[in-house]
């Protein structure tokens, strides 16, 4: 009789921070591929939306959620040093670390959000592509696993993005 094991999770190679983030290669649009969230509340959010759409430009950062036929845009500066960045809000304070992954095409952070109310904390997946290959998606779910964090709401690929919104139309939530 064999017994198998699978094999122990190289946590050290799997969560390490980027050196140095390429800032042009963070230019442009960003769909959410997976989203694993330590919050409840945000959690049952996220599963409300259809969508998320990120777009990077110099130092904005604007994200589009769809919730069936509406898009809600929130914009944000932030300030990029290094594989860190941070942005405030009238609320919260947002900072982020920035992880390498295989997927050529993807960016994987984690976001802890600070606020007098509540400091959620977040594993983000995002890419080019709507959807990753099975490999992909299994890298992303160990150092999910490796960070202690709960499985990652994954997002339907099916489902349409907002569109781009003019910079000068940008409205906050």
């Amino acid at each position: 009789m064999s017994v198998s094991h699978s094999a122990p999770l190289d946590c050290e190679n799997l969560v390490r921070p980027l050196d140095q983030l390429d800032l042009q290669s963070l230019e442009g649009r960003w769909a959410l591929v997976g989203d694993s969230v330590k919050n409840a509340e945000n959690e049952k959010i996220l599963k409300q939306k259809d969508s998320v759409t990120i777009y990077f430009h110099n130092s904005t950062y604007i994200q589009s959620d769809r919730h069936a036929e509406n898009c809600q845009y929130d914009s944000h500066n932030v300030s990029i040093e290094g594989n860190h960045f941070n942005a405030q809000t009238q609320n919260y304070n947002f900072s982020g670390t920035f992880f390498h992954t295989s997927c050529s095409d993807c960016v994987l952070f984690r976001l802890d959000v600070v606020s007098p109310v509540y400091m959620p904390l977040d594993l983000i997946l995002v890419s080019r592509r709507r959807e990753l290959e099975p490999k992909e998606m299994e890298e992303f779910r160990a150092q999910v696993e490796c960070l202690k964090m709960p499985p990652p709401i994954v997002m339907d690929p099916t489902k349409e993005l907002c569109p781009k919104q003019a910079t000068s139309s940008s409205t906050s939530r």
